[in-house]
C-alpha cells in the first residue's frame, strides 16, 4: 500500500497538478502559515514543530533555524529534493497518518494534505498521541460547501482528493479530538501567468474554497 502511494504522489504528480510547485506556495502564503505557527508557539524555547505532508520543505524553511523541525511525507521524489536543501531539517518517508519519528511534538501541521487520506480516524489518533500536552495542531483543507463550492468542485483536477466535503465536517472532525482555537478562511487562485492570489479571510470564512484550522490538545 505504501509503495502505491508513494508512486501516486511521484514526480509525474507534481508534474500534473503543480507544474511549479513554488508558485503555488509564494512566500506570503508561508509566512501566514509561519505566523500561526509562531503565535501559538510563543515562550516556547527551540520548539519541536513536524510537518505531515512537507513535500519539498518549502514551509520549514521559512520557519527558525534553531526550531527542531520535522517533515514527513508519502513521496519518496519530493523528499529526496527537500533533503538536498534542507541538511538541517529531519527529514523521512512516511504515509499519513503514520508518523515514524520516535518524539513528540509541540506543534503538528499539515496543509492541504488530510483531504487525501481515507482513515481520518486513525490520522486524528495518532497525531493526538504525538503532540506534547497542550500542544497545537494546524490544518489546511479544501472546502466544497457555500456559493464557490460549484467552481471549486468544476477547477480541482486533483483526483487524489478523497474528502471532498464541507468546513462544518472539517471543523467538527477536529473538535472530536481537540479544541478548535482559531479558524480563518482562504481565497486563493492560481491566475493564467503565474500570479497566485492567497487572502486569509475571519469575515468570509464561511463561503472561502479553503480554511485554515489552529486546534489544540487538552493540558492534562
Amino acid at each position: 500500500m505504501i509503495t502505491e502511494r508513494k508512486e501516486l504522489f511521484g514526480k509525474d504528480y507534481f508534474d500534473r497538478n503543480y507544474t511549479d510547485y513554488a508558485i503555488h506556495n509564494p512566500p506570503r502564503k508561508l509566512l501566514f502559515y509561519r505566523a500561526l505557527v509562531e503565535h501559538v508557539m510563543q515562550g516556547i524555547d527551540c520548539p519541536r514543530i513536524l510537518e505531515i505532508g512537507c513535500a519539498f520543505g518549502l514551509f520549514l524553511s521559512v520557519l527558525d533555524p534553531t526550531w527542531r523541525r520535522y517533515g514527513l511525507d508519502t513521496s519518496t521524489y519530493a523528499i529526496q529534493q527537500a533533503r538536498a536543501e534542507l541538511s538541517d531539517v529531519r527529514l523521512t518517508v512516511a504515509a499519513a497518518p503514520h508518523i515514524p519519528f520516535v518524539e513528540v511534538f509541540d506543534v503538528i501541521v499539515s496543509f492541504d494534505v488530510i483531504e487525501h487520506v481515507p482513515d481520518l480516524e486513525q490520522v486524528a489518533m495518532t497525531i493526538y498521541s504525538k503532540l506534547t500536552a497542550g500542544g497545537y495542531f494546524i490544518f489546511v483543507v479544501p472546502v466544497y460547501d457555500g456559493p464557490t463550492a460549484p467552481l471549486i468542485r468544476m477547477l480541482d483536477k486533483d483526483e487524489t482528493h478523497i474528502h471532498k466535503t464541507s468546513r462544518y465536517f472539517w471543523l467538527h472532525w477536529a473538535q472530536l479530538r481537540f479544541s478548535v482555537v482559531e479558524w480563518w478562511g482562504i481565497y486563493r487562485y492560481l491566475f493564467p501567468g503565474g500570479y497566485y492570489l492567497h487572502i486569509p479571510t475571519r469575515w468570509l470564512r464561511h463561503y472561502a474554497p479553503a480554511i485554515a484550522v489552529v486546534t489544540r490538545k487538552g493540558v492534562l
